[in-house]
C-alpha cells in the first residue's frame, strides 16, 4: 500500500505540471507513457510466441506521436510510410523462415495503431484550439476517465453482484458499471459549471453543465473497454500486469488503457457537438 501511494504521489508530481504548462514537457511525458506501452504490447505478445517487430512497432509509435504533436499536416503520410516498412520488415522475416510472419505483421500494425495513432490523441486533446485552452478541455475529459474506474471501482466491490466479463475481467460487475457511469456524468457536469462559471471563464463559456453530463454519459460508458481491452491482452499473454515499472500499478499500459479512449472520445465529441 505504501508502495502504491508513493508511485500516485511521484506520477502526480511530474504528471499534474506536464498538464498545466503543457508543450515539450506534456510531450515528452505522454511521449514516454505511449512508447513504453509499445514496449510493453511487444513483450506481452512475445510470451505467447507472436513475433511483432519490436523497434518498428516501438519506433513506429515513437514516429507518429511525433508527427502528430509537431507536424499534423504530415501524419497521414508518415503513418502510411510506418505500414509500409512494418509489412516490409515481416516480409523478410517470413524470406527467413518465420511461417507465421503474416498474424506478426497484423500485431505489429495493431500496436502502431492503438499506441500510435489512437493514443496520440492524448497529444491533441491537450492541443485542442491553443495550448491555453487545450489544459481546460484535458482536464474536463480525463477526470470523467478517473471518475467512472473510481466509481465503478468503489461500488463494484462493495455492491457488486453480477458478474460484468467473466473471463477478462471477474472482478468487474455490472452495478460497479453502472455507478461509474453514474460517477461521470456527475463529474462531467460539476466540472463543465465549474469551469465555465466561475473565475475568468477558462472554457470561453462554450460548454454547459448538460454537456458536461452528455461527455461523462459517454465517455463513462466506453472508455472503461480500454480498461478491458488490455485485460484481454494480457489473459492472452498469461501475465497479471503488462510490466512492474510502477510499484503498486503495474506498467504504462495498465496506466493509460482508459486514457487512450478517454482521449479520442473526448477530442472528437468536443470537436463535433462543442466549439
Amino acid at each position: 500500500m505504501h508502495k502504491r501511494i508513493l508511485t500516485a504521489l511521484g506520477m502526480a508530481a511530474v504528471g499534474l505540471p506536464a498538464i498545466i504548462y503543457g508543450g515539450w514537457f506534456y510531450f515528452l511525458v505522454m511521449g514516454i507513457f505511449l512508447v513504453g506501452g509499445a514496449w510493453e504490447y511487444v513483450r506481452l505478445y512475445r510470451a505467447v510466441n507472436h513475433e511483432p517487430n519490436e523497434s518498428v512497432t516501438i519506433g513506429g509509435v515513437l514516429v507518429l506521436v511525433t508527427a502528430r504533436f509537431f507536424f499534423p499536416e504530415a501524419a497521414i503520410p508518415v503513418f502510411v510510410a510506418v505500414i509500409l516498412i512494418a509489412m516490409t520488415a515481416h516480409l523478410i522475416a517470413f524470406e527467413r523462415g518465420r511461417d507465421q510472419a503474416a498474424i506478426d505483421f497484423g500485431v505489429t500494425v495493431a500496436g502502431i495503431v492503438y499506441l500510435g495513432w489512437i493514443g496520440a490523441y492524448l497529444l491533441d486533446l491537450r492541443s485542442l484550439v491553443n495550448n491555453e485552452m487545450g489544459v481546460w478541455w484535458f482536464m474536463l475529459v480525463l477526470p470523467l476517465v478517473w471518475a467512472a474506474d473510481t466509481g465503478g471501482y468503489s461500488i463494484g466491490a462493495a455492491y457488486g453482484r453480477h458478474k460484468m466479463t467473466r473471463r477478462l475481467s471477474p472482478k468487474k460487475s455490472w452495478e460497479g458499471y453502472f455507478a461509474g457511469i453514474f460517477t461521470a456524468v456527475l463529474v462531467g457536469a460539476f466540472f463543465a459549471y465549474a469551469f465555465s462559471s466561475l473565475g475568468p471563464q477558462p472554457l470561453g463559456g462554450f460548454v454547459t453543465p448538460l454537456q458536461g453530463a452528455l461527455l461523462g454519459l459517454v465517455i463513462g460508458a466506453l472508455s472503461p473497454l480500454g480498461d478491458l481491452g488490455e485485460s484481454m491482452f494480457k489473459r492472452q499473454s498469461g501475465m497479471k500486469d503488462s510490466s512492474n515499472i510502477f510499484p503498486g500499478h503495474g506498467g504504462f499500459l495498465d496506466r493509460i488503457d482508459s486514457w487512450i479512449w478517454g482521449a479520442a472520445l473526448g477530442y472528437f465529441l468536443i470537436q463535433y457537438f462543442i466549439l
